[in-house]
């Protein structure tokens, strides 16, 4: 028997088990197996392990997406996560290209995955608040936000939580250095429901200029005894 005598739902399961590539791969040898290829059905997970597979066709946003992670697991990932006043041009340059990147990847996956229940960002350097804002207002049924390492990310995702996080109900910002005490607390506050994890954030040295370092913790203190 061919590949291509099998069922519709044979083949969805037979496409299921294959990553990415070879799914586009697949698609390619006839038009039966193409349209496999593009049934929403085939994708409701989808990993990334490098802002690069964003730019690449051998994936499909749609209705059907329900999980989402970009894991970034490079030594590039350093560029990204250095504090923007201590980059040189070159390293400015480099991180903008991956920050439109993202950006428009995930302005598309607001557009079009709006049944989207996890979403987990690791090493994303250039995940700014309001790309986190975007997806909280366009995917109400989102469930589980994981960000690790997001540099950008600031106590104005926290307050996004707040008021757009309705569905929310597991919440990570580990190692996002530039949220702050008083913006978790305001989390725990205003939404006890949420599991709260924060490990190695709002203890760490502020994304900032070194003179301001000083200011901001001070700051921070203060809000927390408010």
């Amino acid at each position: 028997m061919h590949i291509t005598q099998l069922n519709r739902e044979c083949l969805l399961h037979l496409f299921s088990f294959l990553d990415k590539n070879s799914r586009k791969n697949l698609a390619k040898t006839c038009h039966k197996l193409l349209e496999v290829f593009q049934d929403p059905l085939l994708w409701s997970l989808l990993n990334f392990h490098s802002p690069v597979e964003l730019k690449k066709d051998n994936f499909l946003l749609g209705p059907a997406l329900k999980h989402l992670s970009i894991c970034w697991y490079s030594e590039r990932v350093k560029v990204c996560n250095i504090e923007d006043w201590m980059k040189n041009s070159f390293q400015k340059d480099f991180c903008k290209r991956h920050e439109n990147t993202v950006s428009d990847f995930l302005l598309d996956v607001c557009n079009r995955c709006p049944n989207l229940l996890s979403l987990t960002l690791s090493g994303c350097g250039h995940v700014t608040d309001d790309c986190i804002l975007q997806l909280l207002k366009n995917c109400p049924h989102l469930k589980s936000l994981k960000l690790e390492n997001c540099v950008r990310i600031t106590d104005h995702t926290l307050q996004a939580v707040t008021l757009h996080g309705a569905s929310l109900r597991t919440l990570h910002v580990d190692f996002c250095r530039n949220v702050t005490q008083a913006g978790l607390e305001r989390v725990r506050e205003k939404c006890p429901s949420i599991m709260l994890r924060a490990e190695k954030s709002a203890n760490m040295i502020p994304d900032s200029k070194p003179e301001k370092k000083l200011m901001l913790q001070k700051a921070s203190r203060k809000l927390v005894q408010l």
